[in-house]
């Protein structure tokens, strides 16, 4: 699943700061465990659209970590929620596409499908967030990863990276994201196959312990 990106109203801003620990600082699954379960407790009664967003996102890494189908399709019907409410919203797309995409990376495709998950869906959310969130270097960049992940041959996987290493970085994440689409053009320009999807990994949300 996808990070959000910290532009959110302040009374927020802390679970969002959570779950970049947990997915990007954190070293070990107990600590992002931790810290994930705080956002999944925060946003409990929180009906609002951020908080709906943040425990999609808060129960998708969970999900991730623990492997649990109950926090899996609790995550997807949210943002599948929220994609129908507000479809311009860059967020909940790129939610819904992490969704699908790091689900098959996962899984595989026969697991996949059988928990809803689509590449065409996937991918197309992917698109509609990198678009909609314009010369922002976190949604090209992790749109490169998931797609590179799955396919390090990938062109357009290939150009998202090329963007976000050239895109603007407002924020941490962004920040992140522009490093991380950095670090995977290397193999990915000198043609190492295996070290592209490798590096794709490593970058990814819990990329250094999850998997």
């Amino acid at each position: 699943m996808a990070a959000l990106v910290s532009i959110a109203p302040a009374a927020a801003q802390g679970r969002r700061d959570l779950l970049t620990q947990a997915s990007f600082i954190d070293r070990d699954k107990p600590s992002a465990l931790r810290n994930i379960q705080a956002v999944v407790a925060a946003t409990e009664r929180d009906a609002s659209f951020e908080g709906r967003l943040l425990r999609a996102t808060a129960l998708g890494y969970r999900a991730k970590l623990t492997g649990s189908r109950g926090d899996l399709t609790a995550s997807k019907k949210l943002f599948d929620t929220a994609v129908a409410v507000n479809p311009r919203n860059a967020e909940a797309q790129m939610g819904l596409g992490a969704w699908h995409i790091a689900t098959l990376n996962r899984t595989g495709g026969l697991l996949g499908r059988v928990v809803g998950a689509s590449r065409s869906v996937g991918i197309g959310a992917l698109d509609k967030a990198v678009s909609i969130g314009g010369d922002r270097a976190f949604y090209s960049g992790l749109a490169a990863l998931l797609r590179l992940k799955a396919n390090p041959k990938d062109a357009r996987g290939r150009q998202l990276a090329e963007a976000a290493a050239r895109a603007g970085a407002p924020t941490p994440l962004d920040k992140i994201m522009q490093r991380a689409a950095r670090a995977v053009l290397v193999p990915l320009r000198a043609g190492q196959t295996a070290r592209t999807r490798a590096t794709a990994q490593r970058l990814l949300p819990f990329g250094t312990f999850s998997e």
